[in-house]
């Protein structure tokens, strides 16, 4: 068959061009992306990676580096990822605008390196700059820049290009060293995400085209000859087939075994989610309207009609490609590439609650985008002033693009915007009001919460499926959650054991349900609901501690300053641990809990990071001077902790901390008569 005539660019543009381009792309990803810089942290996920994840808070160190392999907090496996979160800890703190600030250049390295690698591999420069430009401000990517738990898309696109560009070089020169170089990039990128597993079947349809190494001419070449070059081809790879598989066996077992893991949806909805998901990233590609980082999933309520177009689209554009794979080889290797790089997050093996998520197109899209551009620029060749045309078009669709992008980055504000942006364009989310009421309730908000809460709880009470436990748990914690806020603790228990009914392994309802109880004075209860959050949740800095103030009232003393000790080993800054332990040390009964150096650092620490503003931390910041004997010390913070209890209106506070300071005068350490050693 002879191949139709085709527009080839043979003239690469000369180095200022391609700077300007270059630069360009930059431009457009700033004036998008940039406004992050500005935003918050938001309530989803984002707590887990970041600013409720001890282990990230330490920044880098040799401790977070170790336990990155084998931490499963995050319900996922990506090392690198943690780490890089890590460093943003190291460099930034918790200022939310410094994370944005990577996510955001990890993207723009990505697209620059998706352009080098494209235009040096196909030698079509124009074309390879729209599709860098497309993939850098489509309206699609913004959940996966502008959300900063979702760093495991950018970091692992930066390691899939050099990947590319890597394997790009082995295959004109093969050598063992590109290859362990190709390799080691690829390994990058699974630790950083591991949807990266179908890389090396990406990189079997690079060596069908652009490449050609599967064959000396599609027309020519006889089949014997085109079977033994693709054996070897996928013998090449196994070493790859075989990392991919060890990553996905580790990542898949994590999930799995999580605390939030998921019973899964019957396969039949899996499968028809799955034809229709495959069809609405598509259509997205060309009307990317109405995007929410949630989409409910639609268990069986799928129409007939709409189920048997999608599966008849998907047959007909396969074997549409299919048939023109020789004269347009690029629509055969760009469609494949979006079926298979999507087919991990398909939701085949269902892994979350939604039904499809716009940041499972980072990767996929550029398949499709590569076989249109290409398409186009072919259909046009004939036209004439096509260079004018094309160029005029692809300016106004990126404008477009780069405005929709623009507009959908501001809903990432924080948690309120993006909830009530996600409520407005979805319905029936009763993620999207779960999350909304939780932000709420954090700013103090409770009523308007509990009435998110409530509307939530009416959406999900409906599903008898398994598969929604989890997330009808998490519904009927934050019911008790506000509930014990309002001092409603009968009603918030109910709630709370409801939570612990539906996912005994949820710790954070049975983390609730203690302190529940230990507001209702239920110590037993208490103790007994902190140790099962545990058991499930081992380095909880907030559970240690609550189960040491439990074990404080009943007189256990020992055991609480254990848990003290438990809570500071994952959190080394957390307050409440802090000061806890240090009046224990000092204050209390036991002398064979005394340590006066330890108290002392203990109490300066917690009064550092509290800026001496707490009156009860100052307070015990001055018993830890006088049990060591440096009573002047002691005498003078404590007429500060006084100061600052009186300035707050902390009456009481103040009259004992005074009654401490004539203690001090007569050289004489404090004991807190409510510290009662029963062990």
């Amino acid at each position: 068959m002879k191949a139709r005539p085709r527009a080839i660019e043979t003239r690469s543009p000369s180095p200022a061009v391609q700077f300007a381009v270059c630069a360009g792309i930059v431009a457009l990803i700033w004036i998008v992306f940039g406004q992050t810089l500005g935003h918050d942290f938001v309530n989803y996920d984002d707590k887990t990676y970041v600013y409720g994840n001890a282990l990230v808070q330490e920044g880098l160190t040799l401790h977070g580096l170790s336990r990155a392999l084998v931490d499963i907090q995050t319900r996922n496996w990506h090392p690198l990822t943690l780490i890089s979160h890590m460093i943003d800890c190291q460099i930034f703190d918790l200022k939310a605008g410094g994370h944005h600030f990577t996510n955001v250049l990890l993207h723009t390295i990505a697209a620059l390196l998706l352009f080098v690698w494209l235009k040096n591999l196909a030698q079509r420069f124009w074309s390879s700059a729209f599709v860098a430009a497309l993939f850098a401000i489509h309206p699609l990517r913004v959940e996966s820049v502008a959300w900063i738990a979702e760093r495991k898309d950018v970091l692992s696109a930066v390691f899939f290009f050099l990947t590319l560009i890597a394997y790009s070089r082995y295959a004109r020169s093969p050598t063992i060293g590109r290859y362990l170089l190709m390799s080691t990039l690829f390994a990058c990128g699974l630790l950083s995400k591991p949807m990266l597993v179908t890389t090396p079947v990406i990189l079997l349809l690079l060596d069908y085209w652009p490449l050609g190494r599967s064959h000396k001419s599609p027309v020519t070449s006889h089949t014997s000859q085109m079977r033994s070059t693709g054996r070897k081809l996928i013998v090449e790879k196994l070493p790859l087939f075989i990392l991919a598989l060890g990553i996905s066996i580790i990542a898949f077992a994590l999930q799995v075994h999580s605390s939030s893991s998921l019973d899964q949806l019957p396969f039949l909805w899996r499968l028809e989610n799955a034809f229709v998901s495959y069809v609405i990233y598509l259509w997205q590609i060309f009307w990317p309207a109405n995007l929410a980082v949630f989409y409910p999933h639609p268990d069986d309520r799928l129409p007939l009609w709409a189920l048997a177009l999608a599966a008849a689209l998907l047959l007909a554009i396969t074997l549409f490609v299919f048939k023109l794979r020789q004269t347009r080889p690029y629509l055969f290797v760009g469609w494949l590439w979006y079926l298979i790089m999507l087919l991990p997050v398909i939701g085949i093996i269902e892994v979350g609650l939604q039904g499809h998520a716009d940041r499972y197109t980072y990767l996929p899209h550029i398949g499709l985008y590569v076989a249109f551009t290409w398409l186009i620029v072919d259909l046009s060749a004939s036209l004439p002033h096509q260079k004018q045309i094309l160029a005029a078009s692809a300016g106004v669709a990126l404008l477009a693009l780069a405005f929709g992008a623009w507009k959908q980055t501001t809903y990432w504000r924080n948690s309120e915007t993006l909830w009530t942006h996600t409520l407005a364009v979805t319905k029936d989310n009763d993620v999207a009001l779960t999350n909304l009421g939780t932000a709420l309730m954090e700013k103090g908000q409770l009523e308007d919460a509990l009435s998110y809460f409530q509307k939530a709880l009416d959406v999900r009470s409906g599903s008898e499926q398994r598969h929604y436990n989890f997330s009808l748990s998490v519904i009927h914690d934050s019911v008790g959650n506000v509930l014990a806020r309002k001092g409603r603790l009968n009603e918030a228990i109910v709630h709370l054991r409801q939570a612990v009914d539906l996912r005994p392994d949820f710790p954070d309802a049975h983390y609730n349900l203690g302190t529940a109880l230990f507001q209702k004075g239920d110590l037993n209860g208490a103790i007994a609901e902190y140790k099962t959050a545990l058991s499930i949740h081992p380095n909880d800095a907030g559970a240690h501690t609550s189960l040491g103030n439990a074990l404080v009232q009943k007189g256990l003393l020992r055991d609480a300053a254990d848990h003290y000790e438990k809570a500071l080993q994952w959190d080394p800054d957390a307050i409440l641990p802090l000061n806890n332990l240090a009046w224990i040390m000092s204050a209390g009964p036991d002398e064979s809990l005394r340590n006066n150096e330890i108290a002392v650092k203990l109490a300066l620490k917690a009064n550092q990071l509290s800026r001496q503003t707490n009156p009860v931390f100052v307070r015990t910041l001055a018993a830890a001077y006088a049990q060591a004997g440096q009573f002047e010390n002691a005498i003078e913070t404590a007429r500060h902790a006084a100061e600052l209890a009186n300035a707050q209106g902390v009456r009481d506070l103040a009259a004992e901390i005074a009654h401490d300071v004539d203690l001090y005068q007569q050289r004489t350490p404090i004991r807190d008569p409510s510290l009662r050693n029963a062990q």
